[in-house]
């Protein structure tokens, strides 16, 4: 079969498609044909051997996937033709994967399977983050950075599922505050200036992060008291430090985001996540926004969308 390969890590310029056998499903694990594969920050980091699964070169990544059912374990609850969407972890970018058992789901015929493979990373993490983590109450105000994004507009969408009265969105141009509208954020601001802009609305209760550097401090000052600024991940490339006393004097907290450690180190918490989330993925509440969609031989301009921030929504690769 055709897979995308990482044979060495020289980064996005130097994946390879070739190809490779067919994966074989072991007793535990569901066989899928793959029909979608969603491209995200951890594969850019895995072509650079900067993130912390390492695998033996040379490897097919692709962590997300949607597609058919091949073959299924006895009381898996699966058969052969189902449309699922599957968290493999590897293997993803190829036209057949194996994944866990306990890691493949049940998709809604709403659903295409491009936004199939947009959910459970992307809005496992938003609700993770804004529900479990933030502790998101009803009729509280959310600001969302790098919100045209797949994490942000999951982020977006997700906390008007669960109960905000009200979403900011922050992004770097007029384009994708169009985009981050879309997907449901009632205003966006502009990166420049964006703390004015905020507080002048009369601040929010919680901050979702997923870029980092030098905007950090900016959020917490929009915080109200008793706010929270959930520190996602660093896109952005520097990590930020806190001066810990604006936490003392405001009382706000700032609260780290490791979904995939997390739930992956507790059997059944990505099933309890999904269950959270169906109903609102059956009736549209939660809809994927895809992005750009490219064949696998156009994996490297994927990987470089993402790498460059040139993305809006989720970024996805069809076999």
């Amino acid at each position: 079969m055709r897979a995308v390969q990482i044979t060495s890590l020289t980064g996005p310029d130097d994946v390879v498609v070739t190809d490779v056998p067919a994966p074989q499903a072991a007793d535990d694990q569901v066989l899928i044909d793959v029909r979608a594969a969603g491209v995200a920050f951890p594969e850019v980091l895995l072509t650079r051997g900067q993130y912390q699964m390492k695998p033996d070169l040379p490897f097919v990544p692709g962590a997300e996937v949607a597609g058919v059912v091949a073959s299924a374990p006895a009381g898996s609850g699966l058969s052969v033709g189902d449309r699922v969407a599957a968290l493999p972890l590897l293997g993803g970018f190829a036209e057949q994967v194996a994944a866990p058992a306990d890691l493949v789901f049940p998709l809604p015929d709403s659903m295409s399977f491009e936004q199939g493979a947009s959910v459970i990373f992307n809005y496992g993490t938003a609700y993770f983050a804004l529900v479990e983590r933030g502790r998101l109450a009803a009729g509280e105000r959310v600001l969302v950075h790098g919100a045209a994004g797949g994490i942000g507009t999951a982020s977006i969408q997700v906390a008007k599922a669960f109960g905000a009265s009200d979403v900011v969105a922050v992004v770097s141009t007029h384009e994708k505050g169009e985009v981050a509208l879309a997907a449901g954020a009632d205003a966006y601001v502009l990166l420049d200036g964006f703390r004015d802009s905020v507080k002048e609305r009369g601040g929010v209760d919680l901050v979702v992060d997923p870029v980092g550097g030098d905007r950090f401090t900016d959020s917490l000052r929009c915080l109200r008291e008793d706010g929270r600024l959930l520190v996602i991940g660093f896109t952005a490339g520097s990590i930020p430090e806190v001066k810990v006393n604006r936490l003392l004097l405001n009382n706000v907290e700032v609260t780290g985001v490791g979904w995939g450690a997390y739930v992956l180190g507790r059997p059944g918490h990505v099933r309890k996540e999904w269950d959270a989330m169906l109903p609102h993925l059956e009736s549209g509440a939660l809809a994927p926004v895809v992005g750009a969609t490219y064949p696998l031989d156009d994996v490297a301009r994927a990987l470089h969308d993402i790498d460059e921030r040139r993305a809006t929504g989720k970024i996805v690769l069809t076999p």
